[in-house]
């Protein structure tokens, strides 16, 4: 079974939908990205950046509405990150929000009179799980509140930087709902069941000094130094093997999703099939010849 699953997910890694060809590309400046029906994003930002414009960049944009996540930002978050997964020079991404407010979670005034159907109907959780179903790293940089379905697609990204004013949490609760996109179900696995238990039943929220000390991110800047770090680390995985970024990225993610004897048999599968690629190659005849490889796959 292991070996199977090992299997589908090399099949997996190695699809290839194609380069689509709504990018408008500038040189020697951020780019700006469109849909796939051809109209521009209007809930987000969308740009390529980076020195050699190699990271996709996503900035939620609904200012008015403090980033809220409405059903049309679920599907403009949807199509960008399927844009940057079919973009081959893109490399990694870098999902943020606003310097004051990342996002407060789902558009709660717009979901006013959701009756039980409606919630069944409207599930737009499918648009944001594309976070955890991308096969690029993503970088979260985190400034501000990072609420509800804030926290939730945080914890879906790889690594996550915050400012040092970034607040988490899980308040559903308030309203009379509980986490609706995974936050029940990743919080315990990212800050352990008895600080999650808490979190989520008195809608407590998170210092980033907190979240980076009970693992939830990964470091804390200044504020205004979140994304230009972000950026920057970015820049670093997409100057690795992509293939091999992509495998190891679904590798760390199995720890998580299966047993231990199945993790490993996958992780093996994934290492050998890397041993045949040009940039393993490379790679080692750079170490040998103590020089910088140069990976091209």
């Amino acid at each position: 079974m292991a070996h199977w699953i090992a299997s589908a997910s090399v099949r997996a890694l190695f699809q290839n939908p194609g380069t689509p060809q709504n990018v408008c590309r500038v040189f020697g400046r951020p780019k700006r990205f469109y849909s796939n029906s051809g109209a521009p994003f209007v809930n987000i930002l969308v740009e390529a950046r980076g020195e050699k414009n190699n990271v996709g960049y996503i900035q939620l944009n609904r200012k008015n509405n403090h980033n809220a996540i409405s059903p049309d930002l679920s599907k403009e978050l949807y199509r960008a990150l399927v844009d940057f997964e079919n973009d081959e020079q893109i490399g990694a991404v870098v999902y943020t929000g606003g310097e004051k407010i990342f996002t407060v979670g789902a558009d709660i005034p717009a979901m006013k009179g959701y009756g039980h159907l409606d919630m069944v109907k409207r599930d737009f959780s499918e648009y944001w799980n594309k976070i955890h179903t991308f096969r690029k790293p993503i970088v979260a940089a985190v400034n501000g509140y990072c609420v509800g379905g804030g926290t939730e697609t945080i914890m879906m990204c790889d690594v996550v930087y915050a400012g040092e004013k970034a607040q988490f949490g899980q308040p559903e609760i308030k309203i009379g709902i509980i986490p609706g996109a995974g936050g029940s179900q990743r919080l315990p696995k990212a800050i352990g069941k008895s600080k999650a238990m808490e979190a989520i039943l008195t809608a407590n929220l998170i210092s980033a000094q907190q979240a980076m000390d009970w693992g939830l991110i990964s470091k804390v800047f200044p504020v205004d130094q979140v994304i230009p770090e972000a950026i920057k680390l970015a820049e670093r995985i997409a100057a690795k093997p992509r293939v091999a970024a992509m495998m190891a990225k679904q590798a760390v993610k199995l720890a998580y999703e299966v047993p231990l004897s199945q993790g490993v048999q996958i992780e093996r599968t994934f290492s050998v099939t890397l041993a045949a690629t040009k940039d393993f190659k490379e790679g080692m005849a750079a170490f040998l010849e103590k020089r910088e490889a140069v990976f091209t796959d």
